[in-house]
């Protein structure tokens, strides 16, 4: 039996295996709402097979949004427009469908990437001012955020509930809180970004404050059996910013709080970052939590390889392999590891027809019958 493609329980929620669509923003939302184009990309990607399909980091907010094109759920107009995609895509999905709640702080207002990802200061067509804990700027040059005041913190615990309720109500079956890659959540975790003197900021407890306090209105929000997990960046890879202890500690309080899992990956909150990039570089980050946290963990970053992600299972560093990247380029990437593994996976029986004649038991429950 493969390990990749044994069940799991993410919280409440029973999956068919451990491979995980890691969520990937496609900059291609107009106001926030969902188009053409995240119908096609997400009907896809819930026919790959993977255990669980999480939908691109969702802006809870207008300014929570990284770029001008990015996916919203702060609107009744928001919420229709995701309907439609949603409606059509669950219908036929193999994938259960989740949601990622963002908020993207002092690295708001930028550019898609093929255009730049260069910031869009708040007086040019398309920008507007940033919010962070603190006046600090992501990079030497960029025009400097306003911090967030007590009735500030508020709306953005507020606007990360409401769109917990919109995901709901659209039937997404679980929520994660995006705390990672430099976004609102990390940038108060992280002293490189939260220089403030308040009960936000400065000790370790004090930083984890405001992220705890979304992390419970999200939870507070929704059914019990609705998992709400958090995607963390296990360390900034700068001197003197977060890191594995740090994400450790944070993991802990998180999981009494009644957090399902924790999705590991790192570095975003600052251009000093030095990135040690090889294949699995993050899954010791994540052997880490899942050793000294004990949550479900989802180990993430250049794992392409079937084989190495059923290593990594095997050596007991994750609970879960998520890819992004290389599912854009394979969407088909769980049957090309099924078949390497010598694994069974669902496929929608309009596709059973393409089971290759050397892997007669691909496709679970398939059978083809012809006049």
């Amino acid at each position: 039996m493969s390990n990749l493609f044994s069940p799991w329980m993410l919280g409440p929620l029973e999956l068919e295996n451990r491979i995980v669509i890691a969520p990937m923003c496609q900059y291609s939302a107009i106001d926030g709402n969902a188009q053409d184009w995240h119908l096609i990309h997400l009907g896809n990607l819930a026919l790959s097979g993977a255990g669980i399909l999480v939908i691109e980091a969702t802006a809870v907010s207008p300014e929570g949004r990284i770029t001008p094109g990015d996916l919203g759920l702060y609107s009744d107009e928001n919420e229709t427009a995701l309907k439609r995609v949603m409606d059509a895509v669950t219908k036929y999905a193999i994938s259960p469908i989740v949601i990622q709640l963002a908020h993207a702080g002092r690295k708001a207002s930028s550019q898609a990437p093929w255009d730049g990802g260069a910031q869009i200061p708040p007086n040019e067509p398309d920008g507007w001012k940033a919010v962070a804990p603190s006046t600090l700027p992501h990079a030497q040059g960029e025009d400097a955020p306003v911090a967030l005041d007590d009735a500030g913190l508020a709306k953005v615990r507020e606007d990360f509930a409401s769109s917990a309720r919109r995901s709901v109500a659209l039937g997404f079956r679980g929520i994660e809180v995006h705390m990672a890659h430099g976004y609102l959540m990390h940038q108060f975790l992280s002293p490189i970004a939260n220089q403030r003197s308040d009960d936000y900021g400065g000790s370790l407890e004090n930083r984890m404050r405001f992220p705890l306090e979304v992390f419970d209105a999200v939870k507070a929000a929704v059914p019990e059996d609705i998992p709400v997990w958090v995607r963390v960046s296990a360390t900034d890879w700068v001197p003197g910013g977060w890191d594995i202890e740090d994400t450790v500690a944070f993991g802990n309080v998180l999981k009494g709080r009644g957090c399902a899992a924790i999705h590991v990956s790192s570095g975003g909150v600052s251009p000093r970052q030095e990135i040690p990039l090889s294949d699995g570089y993050q899954v010791p980050l994540a052997a880490r939590v899942k050793d000294e946290v004990g949550l479900p963990t989802i180990a993430v970053g250049l794992i392409t390889d079937p084989a190495h992600a059923e290593a990594i299972l095997d050596n007991g560093d994750a609970d879960a392999i998520a890819l992004a990247r290389g599912m854009l380029y394979d969407p088909r990437w769980p049957w090309h590891a099924a078949a390497e593994l010598g694994a069974e996976i669902d496929a929608p029986h309009q596709y059973w027809r393409s089971q290759p004649r050397e892997y007669k038991t691909l496709f679970k429950n398939y059978k083809v019958g012809q006049r």
